[in-house]
């Protein structure tokens, strides 16, 4: 069984070996970006440029290179055309997630949804996905056409069901499940996936790297979640509580209610179904994911994910890639940017 790393300090090095791995290819794909987003259309530009200089990580673009080069694709651009699509399918959520959830700060910056409103940002995000399959079309490959096709269908089916079950403290736990598997861990499944399918790799391979890259995302989200109820400083640009005062139920909701008494499941039911949730109710809230130990239950769960990631890579000879790419699963949970 794959071991998690619990130090901060050899998560953020995993994720740091990867990049300085891939440096002059994320720089191909940046450029490659900027370049398909050009556009006559004066706010397109302003927004789209604004939108991908705010920063990220660019795990997504990283692991499809990453997956490309353990599975033997060495030659071409393809790896690079084909990150640069998934990053575009990403960036396009970001900015509609945004109007839904009425977001005013990412990453430390101010929306773009906040800047110039709901309307340009929504067009602007289709403007993205457009490009995006514009360039899985020049790519060629059926087959990468069809599962990038089918994740974005992925991605807007989770995000239904997330708006769907919003303010629900009673959420089982199976649906939240769901709801990450489509919204986040989806596109981290295709995005390994596409790598193999640039390899040429057989059905085997093909399915380790899709689970590699699904259970990594959902480790990714979970903790994420998590960070959500701890966190006391910003973190991703992400102010603690977003989730809760938007009325999202994640894990740690979900793990209090399994264990809370009746006047306890009363609260979360009253207070999730509120249009306004207020600072008091947030304290409490943190009272009882303590009480519960519900931050640790959450981490427990996240974990199984990150050992089942690591273990699906065994399948695959030793090689640098695939100790970078094991290293990986440990900073989705124990990140600290």
């Amino acid at each position: 069984m794959g071991s998690v790393i619990p130090l901060k300090k050899s998560a953020n090095n995993a994720y740091l070996d990867l990049r300085n791995h891939l440096n002059d290819k994320l720089d191909s794909v940046e450029k490659l970006i900027k370049n398909k987003l050009k556009s006559d259309v004066t706010l397109i530009k302003k927004m789209s440029d604004y939108h991908l200089d705010s920063g990220g990580k660019r795990i997504r673009a990283l692991l499809t290179m990453g997956c490309s080069k353990l599975g033997g694709y060495l030659e071409g651009d393809r790896d690079i055309n084909l990150a640069a699509c998934v990053e575009l399918i990403h960036s396009a959520t970001l900015l509609h997630d945004d109007v839904i959830d009425q977001s005013k700060v990412r990453r430390g910056n101010k929306t773009p949804n906040h800047i110039w409103g709901n309307q340009s940002s929504i067009l602007v995000g289709d403007y993205l996905l457009s490009r995006c399959f514009e360039m899985m079309v020049e790519d060629g490959n059926l087959e990468i056409l069809k599962l990038l096709s089918s994740t974005s269908t992925k991605i807007a089916q989770g995000e239904v069901m997330q708006l769907q079950h919003k303010g629900e403290a009673d959420l089982l736990e199976e649906n939240y499940l769901k709801i990450i598997n489509l919204k986040t861990a989806a596109l981290f499944s295709a995005a390994t996936r596409v790598g193999a399918c640039l390899s040429d790799l057989d059905i085997k391979k093909k399915d380790a790297l899709g689970s590699y890259g699904k259970n990594l995302g959902l480790a990714f989200q979970i903790a994420d979640d998590a960070l959500d109820y701890f966190s006391k400083e910003k973190i991703f640009g992400k102010e603690i509580g977003k989730d809760f005062f938007e009325g999202k139920v994640t894990l740690p909701v979900i793990i209090v209610y399994q264990k809370a008494n009746s006047i306890e499941r009363t609260f979360l039911i009253n207070t999730f179904k509120k249009d306004i949730r207020n600072k008091k109710d947030f304290e409490e809230t943190q009272r009882l994911i303590k009480k519960y130990k519900a931050l640790e239950a959450t981490f427990r769960r996240a974990e199984y994910f990150v050992n089942v990631s690591y273990d699906a890579l065994g399948i695959f000879e030793n090689s640098e890639e695939k100790n970078i790419l094991q290293n990986l699963t440990s900073f989705s949970l124990n990140r600290s940017f």
